[in-house]
């Protein structure tokens, strides 16, 4: 088999949501200087690079990260191709012949290309899910949607698209690097930190191709 890393790497020069923490990677002890172990300290917001959405991000005492089905998170997946579009539209995602019952959808949109470029700025005119796409989502029974960049909403309406699909228990990876898959059918694998509590947790997501 092919596996497929979709996961953003952490460093300190990755682009960050607007007014989040930045990205700490630091060593508390170093063998190179001496010490008997190398070790790391990692600070960051808990929406950085690669991540999920719990619906408490936006839904107030509704669950958390930690309790987030993970049979949703592992299973077949479909990957299309939006790189024309500039919304991802109810009528977009009609044209994009995704099977009937596709429970994990992934979407590469522009913003793929987003992540090849060195010391690239946030985009606030990446490509997000309006919210009649949302409910378009929601109505033909996805469970899990998949963007490549830090949000799923547009940066002109953040909560509405957020909300419905919360709402509804779709779950929400965020912060995926699609730019080398080529879309059809695959094994999607997305494990967030199991944070306490949290409204999202980075995550380490893969797609299985069979060789």
């Amino acid at each position: 088999m092919i596996i497929h890393d979709l996961s953003l790497t952490l460093n300190k020069s990755l682009v960050i949501w607007p007014g989040n923490a930045q990205i700490v990677l630091a060593h508390t002890s170093h063998q190179a200087k001496g010490d008997r172990a190398t070790v790391t300290y990692l600070g960051m917001s808990a929406h950085t690079g690669t991540h999920v959405d719990a619906p408490c991000h936006f839904l107030r005492d509704r669950g958390t990260v930690d309790q987030l089905d993970l049979t949703v998170l592992v299973g077949p997946a479909w990957v299309v191709d939006a790189a024309d579009a500039d919304a991802i539209t109810a009528a977009v995602l009609d044209g994009l012949d995704i099977p009937p019952g596709t429970e994990r959808l992934l979407i590469r949109t522009r913003n793929s290309a987003l992540w090849t470029q060195p010391a690239a700025k946030f985009a606030p005119d990446y490509v997000g899910v309006t919210a009649d796409g949302a409910r378009w989502l929601v109505d033909h029974g996805v469970r899990l949607i998949g963007m490549d960049y830090l949000s799923v909403a547009p940066w002109d309406d953040l909560v509405t698209c957020h909300k419905i699909l919360l709402s509804a228990e779709v779950i929400i990876v965020e912060g995926l690097n699609l730019s080398a898959i080529t879309p059809g059918a695959y094994q999607f694998v997305c494990l967030p930190l199991k944070l306490d509590k949290a409204d999202g947790a980075p995550a380490r997501a893969i797609l299985i191709e069979e060789d």
